[in-house]
């Protein structure tokens, strides 16, 4: 899973990233709230936003995030304890506020709880399944090995199990936002297949793909 910090202390937004990658997510850093706003349909699956960051606040921010990213997790961390900035928090949509100072543990649960994935391992087959904490494909006890985005593309579907996954979003969270094409998508896809017991992926004609 991918996570953005945006956090100006660089010190805390540190401690911060080696704290969650011990926890196999995936972080981006970011220091100024502008900076934050150009990426923020990157695929990131949750938010963790200090309100007061230079350039742009933390709470235009999370508006944004809910203008253009629909409800993916956002957690504000502030040292500001005044209720009134806490309200307008949750009333743009954040999930949950933490005040400075806190404890990393504290932080992490959060996450943990914001982020949380009930099947941690996706049977394909009997002998086959994905291991979402690892990050691993494994086939008759054996790894596959898998590329960026071949992980992308599969914990993307794990998030959306039962639901079309458009072409749009696959671009959004597999191609990290940058620009791609249906040739390169099925490329991926055919690439997948090898790897998958058969019919796993399914294209839906003229919507995307659903596993």
């Amino acid at each position: 899973m991918k996570i953005l910090v945006l956090e100006d202390n660089k010190i805390l937004a540190r401690v911060i990233k080696t704290a969650l990658e011990k926890e196999h997510y995936k972080v981006d850093c970011f220091f100024d709230g502008e900076d934050t706003l150009d990426v923020i349909n990157n695929g990131y699956n949750c938010f963790i936003l200090d309100i007061n960051v230079p350039s742009l606040d933390g709470i235009t921010i999370l508006k944004n995030i809910r203008d253009y990213c629909g409800s993916v997790p956002v957690l504000i961390i502030s040292s500001n304890h005044e209720l009134d900035k806490i309200k307008t928090s949750y009333e743009k949509g954040c999930n949950d506020y933490l005040k400075k100072p806190f404890f990393i543990y504290e932080l992490v649960q959060k996450v943990k709880h914001l982020c949380k994935v009930e099947n941690k391992n996706i049977k394909f087959s009997e002998t086959c399944e994905y291991c979402f904490i690892e990050h691993i494909l494994y086939n008759n006890g054996k790894k596959i090995i898998l590329a960026k985005k071949e992980i992308l593309f599969l914990e993307l579907f794990i998030q959306n199990l039962n639901r079309i996954v458009s072409y749009e979003e696959l671009e959004i969270y597999v191609w990290e936002g940058e620009i791609t094409n249906l040739d390169n998508i099925r490329a991926l896809i055919k690439r997948l297949r090898k790897k998958l017991p058969k019919n796993s992926i399914k294209i839906v004609t003229g919507l995307g793909y659903t596993l």
